[in-house]
């Protein structure tokens, strides 16, 4: 029997997010596989992808304490736990959550290292000068045993940047769950005609872009509101730049669960995904699920994850994100036809499949 064992790191910083679940679709597969098990590096979390019974620290007094705002207690905890698992050598692989490698100085199995996207290493300007991220992944990717990345465009970006080998990385797609029935939940106060945003919000992610075309359509269409999804509360810059276009009445954003999430996909005119950059964009698969039309910034990921089943606007020019916007919204057969490309594609994407090669993975390091 192989063991993976999987550390904390985005375990202990993110609630919801895509890699946090993408290890989580991980989890799922090993425990219905007949040679592959796992451990989880983990006492205690509230990320939303666990189950609470596999923690070790479930008292809520204890939670309360370590969730505290006395600092990240709760992070240090989890890493402390994760090095006693990764010291006492007691598994077979490593499979990293992030980039952090404390581990290295006293790993003594090999480890497997999934690049979800060079972000930061493309689009530097966007992010803290001090932060050791790019640092801390180079170090990582140059040490692990096995490298997988989530998309040919992250591959390429890492040949170019790393001089990696091409034959060094594995593309193994991100996928979607074609087999689960597809929950909705209804989510109250629901706008009645709006186009979509989810996730963050900050630099690359090109939001004041699609806040200045909407400032322009809304006039056009005046029943049309944007609706924002996670990324956290409003910050106050963005609420004084929509307060300066008198946008505050016309933006709605809330929080909401991955159930909640689908129902708003599909009730959406479009989903609108206006990054400068990602390295692979797993919300398109979801927005195709749900049978949204999508609109995308024409960046390589997303022209190699959506093909022809969206459309697409010069990722710098709020004109085109502008002409594109009023073409999806006047034309409802072709929405229609963009919904049908979308669910089709999906094919592309199973999970199940992507879940099988990362399998495949683990049994090649034994």
């Amino acid at each position: 029997m192989i063991e993976v064992l999987f550390d904390h790191q985005k375990f202990s910083n993110q609630k919801y997010g895509g890699i946090s679940k993408y290890f989580s679709y991980i989890m799922d597969a090993l425990k219905l596989s007949n040679d592959i098990r796992y451990k989880l590096g983990i006492l205690n979390s509230e990320n939303n992808y666990i189950d609470e019974n596999s923690l070790l620290f479930r008292n809520p007094l204890i939670k309360k304490i370590l969730h505290s705002s006395y600092g990240n207690r709760n992070y240090r905890l989890n890493e402390a736990y994760s090095s006693f698992l990764i010291k006492s050598g007691k598994f077979d692989i490593l499979h990293p959550t992030y980039y952090d490698p404390y581990f290295l100085k006293f790993l003594k199995k090999p480890f497997v290292l999934t690049v979800h996207d060079m972000t930061h290493e493309k689009l530097p300007e966007y992010f803290w000068p001090k932060d050791s991220l790019t640092h801390d992944k180079r170090i990582c990717v140059q040490k692990a045993n096995h490298l997988i990345a989530i998309s040919e465009t992250t591959k390429q970006d890492m040949i170019e940047l790393y001089g990696l080998k091409p034959e060094s990385i594995q593309v193994i797609h991100h996928g979607i769950d074609l087999q689960s029935p597809f929950l909705l939940k209804d989510v109250n106060n629901l706008p009645a005609n709006y186009i979509l945003f989810v996730g963050d919000r900050g630099g690359y992610k090109n939001f004041y872009m699609l806040v200045d075309a909407f400032h322009y359509i809304h006039k056009k269409y005046p029943e049309l509101q944007l609706f924002l999804v996670g990324g956290g509360p409003l910050t106050i810059a963005e609420v004084e730049y929509l307060s300066r276009l008198s946008l505050n009445e016309r933006i709605v954003h809330r929080h909401v669960d991955d159930e909640e999430l689908n129902c708003v996909y599909s009730k959406a005119v479009a989903f609108i995904y206006p990054s400068l950059y990602e390295g692979f964009g797993l919300p398109v698969l979801e927005s195709f699920r749900a049978k949204c039309p999508t609109l995308l910034s024409n960046i390589p990921s997303f022209k190699e994850v959506a093909g022809d089943a969206a459309f697409y606007f010069e990722v710098d020019q709020v004109d085109s994100l502008i002409f594109m916007l009023e073409k999806i919204l006047d034309d409802e057969i072709y929405r229609g036809s963009l919904v049908d490309k979308g669910f089709s594609r999906l094919k592309l994407f199973d999970l199940q499949y992507s879940l099988q090669q990362t399998c495949d993975v683990y049994r090649s390091q034994i």
